[in-house]
């Protein structure tokens, strides 16, 4: 199976979510005036290696879902705004960290701004931006909502240190993987989702259900992306190819090819993620090994399976224009991998 990406550079038309983009467009125009103005410091620099990254044309995928969970509720009031955006930040903050942790160079087809500003820069920037997300949280008065969203602050911490901790070795198995990216990417838009519902009215099936949907579609996300890095195109992935194999990742093809590997495959994996042996024509090899052992399009047919959950999550809210457009989004979500 052909693995690609056809991203455009206007996230208005992208295929799967532009429904979802023109019904939240009105509040997105509030929340993108709120994060330009909580960007604002008198030290310059934080603006500056801030604005890097938000303005280099990232989806706001998950503030979008947060407005959406809220009006899908029946949400009336005004403190979804600052709450997509304390959600933006938070997503934002955790890739100025990634990118030093994981010495990328390119993040959203961009250089990354550790490579412009340096590695302190974008680790104390993403601090800003992670005090000024809870400074909003606050602002809106719900207890609730700041819960989810500090206690999603520290899984996605914890992830990382999973992430960390599995990198590298080729002991880590599947279930601990799937636990990793619920962790490290799954919880904020399991996080996104449930913030709506609670402002709407704290009710607890609503909020098991959009939690629900942010969970599955998170996790489905994150493999499309795994699938992406052996069989995408850089232009379009906004990274480099091969990124998670340089820098000794263990993603879900590469687990599902340890498991299906001979003794050969297995002592390749084995060089490649212990001993850093990840040149070039190693990366060849490892997606030739995939293509041949159909394992990026086992993890594309995992990432349909969470689709198809968050799908059902949805059960419980009537037929809408909405709805259908959360519907496309998950959609969206898989179809990246076509």
């Amino acid at each position: 199976m052909g693995i690609a990406v056809a991203l455009e550079k206007d996230r208005a038309s992208q295929p799967g979510i532009e429904a979802l983009v023109s019904l939240v467009s009105a509040d997105m125009e509030r929340v993108n005036e709120m994060i330009l103005s909580r960007t604002g410091s008198d030290v310059m620099m934080i603006p500056e290696v801030a604005n890097h990254l938000i303005s280099s044309g990232g989806k706001r995928l998950r503030p979008m879902l947060t407005l959406a969970s809220a009006s899908l509720c029946d949400y009336a009031g005004d403190g979804h705004i600052k709450l997509a955006a304390s959600v933006e930040f938070m997503h934002t903050a955790t890739l100025l960290h990634d990118d030093v942790v994981d010495e990328s160079d390119m993040r959203r087809g961009k250089l990354a701004a550790r490579k412009v500003w340096g590695n302190e820069a974008s680790v104390l920037v993403g601090d800003f931006l992670l005090g000024q997300a809870f400074r909003m949280m606050v602002e809106v008065g719900s207890l609730p909502a700041l819960e989810v969203l500090s206690t999603a602050a520290a899984v996605i911490a914890e992830g990382e240190v999973m992430q960390l901790s599995a990198a590298r070795t080729v002991a880590t198995g599947e279930e601990e993987y799937l636990a990793v990216i619920r962790a490290k990417t799954a919880t904020l838009f399991a996080a996104a989702c449930e913030v709506g519902p609670i402002l709407a009215g704290d009710d607890p099936a609503d909020r098991a259900a959009c939690r629900d949907f942010g969970m599955n579609l998170g996790v489905a996300f994150q493999l499309i992306d795994d699938a992406l890095d052996y069989g995408g195109v850089a232009a379009t992935l906004g990274k480099n190819v091969g990124d998670d194999f340089r820098e000794g990742k263990l993603t879900l093809p590469v687990v599902l090819s340890l498991q299906r590997a001979d003794a050969a495959g297995r002592e390749f994996w084995r060089r490649v993620l212990e001993e850093g042996q990840n040149d070039d024509e190693s990366l060849a090899r490892a997606i030739a090994m995939m293509k041949e052992s159909g394992v990026l399009a086992e993890t594309v047919a995992r990432a349909r399976q969470y689709g198809a959950a968050a799908k059902q999550a949805l059960d419980r809210y009537p037929d809408s224009p909405l709805k259908q457009a959360l519907l496309d989004t998950v959609d969206f979500c898989i179809s990246r991998a076509h």
